[in-house]
């Protein structure tokens, strides 16, 4: 994470996206990959917490937004899984869950994700996006049907830390 220069009172910072893995996604969630038909349930599996409600999965079209955020969300609740939908790559920012109501800022780092994975995040992963290039992309959405109503909360990081993130890809 690098400092670039400070604009109205808070600071922008270039968030550099590295292609996702496995190992380094680890702290905040899942990458999850084809595998062959009739391949038993293991750990590569998306490990899910959906016990807490009616889960919904569902396509949500996304506009292009830029690169930039200033807040992250995280849910309490149940995991999140996302997915771009004609193999069309993406971007996220996340952090691992806190107790604190607030990621913490050294923690904060992003994310490519190709076309082909999707990606689960632990309950509690803060985070922010998903970010890309194209003029919309269709993601499909594995979460609880009241997530965003009873179970989203969010971190205004221009308040808290005095921080605004630019993803680079």
């Amino acid at each position: 994470m690098t400092m670039n220069r400070t604009i109205n009172q808070f600071q922008a910072r270039h968030l550099p996206a590295p292609l996702v893995s496995a190992a380094a996604f680890r702290p905040y969630g899942q990458v999850i990959y084809a595998t062959r038909d009739g391949k038993p349930y293991d750990a590569e599996d998306a490990q899910l917490e959906l016990s807490q409600g009616i889960p919904r999965f569902y396509i949500l079209r996304l506009h292009q937004r830029g690169q930039k955020f200033s807040r992250m969300t995280r849910h309490l609740r149940c995991t999140q899984c996302l997915g771009a939908l004609a193999n069309k790559a993406w971007s996220i920012a996340v952090a691992r869950p806190t107790a604190a109501d607030r990621p913490a800022l050294a923690d904060i780092a992003a994310f490519q994700i190709p076309g082909d994975c999707f990606i689960k995040l632990e309950v509690g992963t803060w985070h922010a996006g998903p970010y890309f290039k194209q003029d919309f992309v269709d993601f499909y959405n594995l979460e609880l049907s009241d997530t965003n109503l009873t179970d989203h909360q969010t971190c205004h990081l221009i308040e808290v830390y005095g921080v605004e993130f630019e993803i680079v890809v």
